[in-house]
């Protein structure tokens, strides 16, 4: 069924997104740049797909029970934190971390962290769309 399978993979995805911002963390407290390089690039495998689909299939699909003022805030989010990655980059590669630099970065990752729970709950409107827009989204998950 197609439901099953999307909401497993849904809470897969935000759950390797939520370690993965939360091991970023700890990271950059520790200062551990070569660590802190490796989960950008995985934040970046895990998130780049999930992003495209959620935009292309996920939240088009929704509008009906949302309505377009908050499908418009949650990519406004996602633009949001494709700056907040672009700003972390730009910290990781600092050849030396200030306080200020952990301050910042612990601060834009903790920022992305209620995207990640809130978008988790969708999956629960998910359940209300007819089975063929859930392979749809699907569908979309799998070229992304």
């Amino acid at each position: 069924m197609a439901l099953d399978t999307f909401v497993t993979t849904f809470r897969e995805e935000h759950r390797q997104v939520r370690d993965t911002l939360l091991e970023l963390i700890d990271a950059f407290q520790e200062r551990d740049q070569r660590r802190i390089g490796e989960l950008l690039n995985k934040t970046a495998e895990y998130t780049g797909p999930h992003f495209r689909y959620e935009e292309e299939a996920l939240y088009p699909g929704l509008v009906n029970i949302y309505g377009e003022a908050y499908i418009e805030s949650l990519l406004q989010d996602h633009d949001g934190a494709i700056k907040s990655a672009q700003r972390l980059v730009e910290i990781a590669q600092k050849s030396e971390l200030t306080d200020g630099d952990i301050t910042e970065a612990v601060g834009l990752l903790r920022g992305l962290l209620p995207h990640v729970s809130d978008c988790e709950g969708l999956s629960i409107m998910v359940e209300r769309l007819p089975e063929e827009e859930v392979e749809t989204v699907l569908t979309a998950r799998d070229r992304a």
